[in-house]
């Protein structure tokens, strides 16, 4: 990897280097269910985030970041009722149970994920929105540690797509596979 001096400007905004900005790609994807990005404070400058991706792109959409020295993330928000956690253990909700109006996705690799679900006790009490693993070819920019991982703009669109229908989560899952191409053509996240 080139010395940082070396490597390209980032756009500020969708924090890919500019050649590989997505900015004019990114729809605007309106949702009923409200997502709630809680962002691990190490997954913020990394290239190969897409929770900020996914931000922008969702209209209904909130993003937070957690471990910040200064955190302007107020857990009361994750009392509202029909408030879930999409998450792949815990307790699940009841087959009956009316969608949920709000979505909390933890952003981060699966350890900081994982450490963020118990460390916010409002955390550990939602019910779980539970993904079915990801299918064979799935294209990734990192190897993930748990058997259901997959980035957070896969899992955004997945979980909208079972919520919502999958007409709402085609535009995310385009965003989401030409930026896997287009990072893949370059060889390189820079």
């Amino acid at each position: 990897m080139p010395p940082r001096a070396d490597r390209p400007p980032r756009c500020p905004r969708c924090n890919l280097a500019i050649h590989l900005c997505l900015c004019a790609e990114i729809p605007r994807v309106e949702t009923r269910t409200r997502i709630l990005l809680l962002q691990h404070v190490m997954e913020v400058a990394k290239r190969s985030n897409t929770g900020r991706v996914a931000a922008l792109a969702l209209t209904n959409a909130r993003l937070f970041i957690h471990g910040a020295m200064v955190d302007a993330f107020d857990p009361a928000v994750l009392s509202e009722p029909g408030t879930w956690l999409l998450f792949p253990d815990g307790p699940t909700a009841p087959p009956d149970a009316p969608a949920p109006r709000q979505l909390v996705v933890l952003d981060g690799n699966w350890s900081q994920a994982r450490r963020m679900s118990q460390r916010i006790p409002a955390l550990r009490t939602l019910p779980r929105l539970v993904l079915p693993p990801p299918e064979p070819g799935l294209l990734r920019l990192r190897e993930t540690s748990h058997p259901s991982g997959m980035s957070t703009l896969d899992a955004i669109a997945r979980a909208v797509a079972l919520l919502e229908g999958p007409e709402a989560a085609a535009p995310l899952e385009r965003l989401a596979a030409l930026r896997v191409q287009r990072i893949a053509d370059c060889g390189t996240l820079n």
